[in-house]
């Protein structure tokens, strides 16, 4: 059939943009020696039988990364860089994951540990591997491209099929053609992604003393040497090759089988291809790029989709004796120098005019083109391509080893530049990149439902659950979040079940509540709005306010909200207490923004200083927020008898703001160790009168160090919060962080360990 035009006539050139893209990479966990790591799969991932994301491959050393499908290729890159995020903030201090395709100083062939699992078949399987490869070849580590035609193209492309099984040919025969070409013209892939020209001695001495393109891609790689016994010219050959390979014990399994090019099913019998067709296909011949962070660059993606693309557009087929040509001219490419014009130079360049030729039909946006730009200068310049540019660096660094660690170094500090966000997902709240981070890491399988309003979907064997704002759970109703956001409802249910909270008045007008003022023109007081939360529209008196600063306090309060409370001011220490799941998970204590003195530098310096800390930032994009130089600031010194050109005595503190909230620049301490057992019992029972699992209470203490008792509480109860943010407990100023989302992914899933 032809494909071309049966796209062509149905209008299905721009069902071709988007697709379902999957990323699998392998990578060594290695120790800051260059040797590989013998510890075990980190515990922090969890059971690996139920995760998603994380996995082993043939070793306990040898990670797996795997990409959930996605519909674009920066959706499945956004995921590849949170995954790196993840591995590299949970393996060993001590530990990278090695850059390149040939493996890290190995240790003796008996010495290198298969992966430790509890199904003993997976165990069987590897060693049986071993004893037919050698296990040092398994530890060659590479990328393999999962793609498929998006489900929109696929439906569109079958409409008008008669009956299922010619809906079903019709896929196979888009996937077929795919695959036939990409094994025939692999040999481009590799002479420009090419990355392993050299190895260990640990590895090999075969093919010492010289360099090549891709050693995984040569004979001295890891390949099955009978993969041309495979038929991609129909499904059913395709099935029956495989199936005859496993008969004749040639295979151990059908999935020892490591053609270049893998059709996948439903399932993962092989026989299932012929029953529901092909779903994707596994391209498997791609080697680390060890100068990109996650192992395979962008451009990479954009280049291989624009590629397999032509696959499918380009007129010419490949019959079975021209994909044994190009497997042969593949394994002749990788064994070239690195410096060295192709042998299919010209070859190379009408396969880059056909991928010119599919852009412009198919109107693929401009980044394709900067990709086919880059490969034509790589072309005629071997000199530019990844191997060549490896060669050149090793003499510069001096070893293989010593190159690989200084590039996996570089990415895992990468990782832990800025641990509080997520890489790929730094639009969404700190709270959720955080909970996000925790799930990936549990083995949650994890839906992004909506950034913009922080929902996620988790699913863990077999249960649902959906989470909000990184803590709004099924665990906690609809109207306990509107009793929390209502602090006069919140006020009122806590003081009936016999918990203190401060005396006040709410108001709905500046006018009522001016006409109220003679309530307080003899007291300390507080003027906040009624729901809003970051401190904004908040007054605080701590001596009786006059007339003019209390009408002041009003108009700021109603700018914020419809309704305002004007409340005592108590005497004391603020404090967050975090409960979830009946117990309290973090207490912190909040200090209005302030610097400290050190007798030569002025206000405007030690802000500066204090600002650079990597835990502060703008806008809420880091836990501590960057103390401001504003009016606010400005009339807080004054009031002090300071400027900001003014020099602190060594010691002296002074104060930039009132409140103390983290989000006007505060400072954080973790207090969860050292607060009184009574506190942290009083605020489970009150999040328990509340009817709530996650709540954020805000209580002022006069004095920690005195137990609190029914006769004499020691506290008084201004806030509850139905959203606590969480970030700020993970990252503090001073004291121990404390891991929140953690403990929310606990209390929806007890199960994971």
């Amino acid at each position: 059939m032809n494909l071309k035009q049966m796209i062509k006539d149905r209008q299905l050139e721009p069902y071709m943009h988007k697709g379902s893209f999957g990323i699998e990479k392998e990578g060594l966990r290695t120790t800051s020696q260059g040797e590989l790591a013998m510890t075990g799969h980190p515990e922090g991932f969890g059971d690996r039988s139920h995760h998603p994301y994380v996995q082993t491959d043939f070793s306990e050393s040898q990670l797996e990364l795997v990409t959930p499908p996605q519909e674009s290729l920066n959706q499945q890159y956004q995921w590849l860089s949170a995954l790196h995020d993840v591995v590299n903030r949970t393996i060993d201090s001590e530990e990278i994951v090695w850059p390149f395709s040939m493996p890290c100083i190995l240790p003796a062939e008996s010495d290198i540990p298969i992966i430790k699992v509890s199904n003993q078949g997976e165990i069987e399987y590897r060693k049986q591997l071993a004893a037919k490869y050698g296990k040092k070849k398994q530890m060659i580590s590479g990328v393999h491209f999962n793609f498929s035609f998006s489900e929109a193209f696929i439906e569109a492309f079958i409409k008008d099929a008669r009956q299922e099984s010619e809906a079903i040919d019709r896929c196979n025969a888009l996937y077929l053609k795919m695959s036939r070409n990409f094994l025939r013209n692999q040999w481009l892939l590799t002479y420009l992604f090419g990355a392993s020209p050299v190895s260990h001695a640990s590895y090999s001495s075969e093919g010492e003393g010289r360099y090549y393109r891709s050693i995984r891609n040569s004979p001295m790689g890891y390949h099955n040497a009978f993969s041309n016994r495979v038929s991609y010219q129909s499904v059913e050959g395709y099935v029956k090759d495989i199936e005859t390979l496993v008969t004749e014990d040639v295979l151990t399994e059908e999935r020892e089988y490591y053609g270049s090019a893998r059709l996948r099913g439903k399932g993962k019998a092989v026989k299932n291809l012929m029953k529901y067709g092909t779903r994707y296909v596994e391209f498997r011949s791609f080697d680390l790029n060890p100068y990109e962070r996650l192992g395979f660059s962008y451009e990479q993606s954009l280049l291989t989709h624009l590629f397999l693309l032509t696959m499918v557009w380009m007129d010419k087929d490949s019959s079975s004796e021209e994909i044994k040509r190009g497997e042969k001219m593949n394994r002749e490419t990788a064994l070239e120098d690195p410096f060295s014009l192709s042998a299919f130079k010209d070859e190379g360049a009408q396969l880059l005019n056909e991928m010119q030729k599919t852009l412009k039909d198919l109107n693929l946006p401009a980044a394709y083109q900067e990709a086919v730009d880059s490969a034509r200068e790589q072309l005629l310049s071997p000199e530019k391509t990844l191997s060549a540019r490896i060669v050149k660096d090793l003499g510069k660094e001096g070893s293989f080893i010593q190159l690989g660690l200084r590039l996996g170094m570089n990415y895992k500090e990468h990782a832990f530049e800025k641990p509080f966000l997520l890489t790929g997902f730094e639009d969404m709240e700190m709270s959720t990149q955080l909970l996000l981070s925790d799930a990936l890491k549990s083995g949650l399988e994890t839906t992004v439902l909506d950034v913009s309003d922080q929902f996620l979907k988790f699913e863990y064997m077999g249960k649902v659950e959906y989470v909000k704002n990184g803590n709004m759970t099924s665990h906690d109703s609809t109207i306990s979040h509107w009793i929390m956001a209502n602090k006069t409802v919140t006020k009122n249910i806590l003081k009936r079940a016999g918990y203190q909270v401060p005396r006040g008045e709410e108001f709905a007008s500046v006018e009522s509540a001016l006409s109220q003022y003679p309530l307080f023109n003899s007291r300390p007081v507080v003027v906040k709005p009624k729901t809003t939360n970051y401190g904004l529209g908040i007054s605080i008196f701590r001596q009786p306010p006059t007339y003019s600063n209390y009408a002041e306090a009003c108009r700021l309060a109603f700018e914020e909200d419809g309704s305002i409370l004007v409340e005592d001011y108590i005497e004391g220490t603020e404090y967050r207490f975090v409960v979830i799941d009946d117990k309290v998970e973090a207490v912190l204590l909040r200090e209005p923004a302030n610097v400290i003195g050190d007798g030569s530098r002025t206000v405007a310096e030690l802000i500066q200083e204090k600002n650079s800390h990597p835990y502060r930032g703008e806008k809420h994009r880091a836990p501590l927020e960057k103390i401001k130089m504003g009016e606010i600031e400005q009339l807080m010194l004054k009031e002090q008898g300071f400027q900001f050109d003014s020099v602190l005595e060594k010691g002296q503190r002074v104060f930039l703001r009132e409140n103390s909230n983290i989000s006007t620049g505060g400072d954080s301490t973790d207090m969860t160790d050292t607060m009184h057992e009574s506190y942290k019992q009083a605020a489970v029972e009150m999040a328990q009168a509340l009817g709530v699992k996650v709540t954020g209470l805000d209580l002022i203490i006069p004095d920690i160090t005195q137990p609190s008792t029914e006769e004499k509480p020691g506290y008084v109860t201004i806030e509850a919060n139905f959203n606590p943010a969480m970030h700020m407990h993970a990252f503090v100023q001073k004291g121990t962080g404390r891991n929140l989302t953690e403990k929310v992914i606990r209390m929806l899933y007890p199960s994971i360990k």
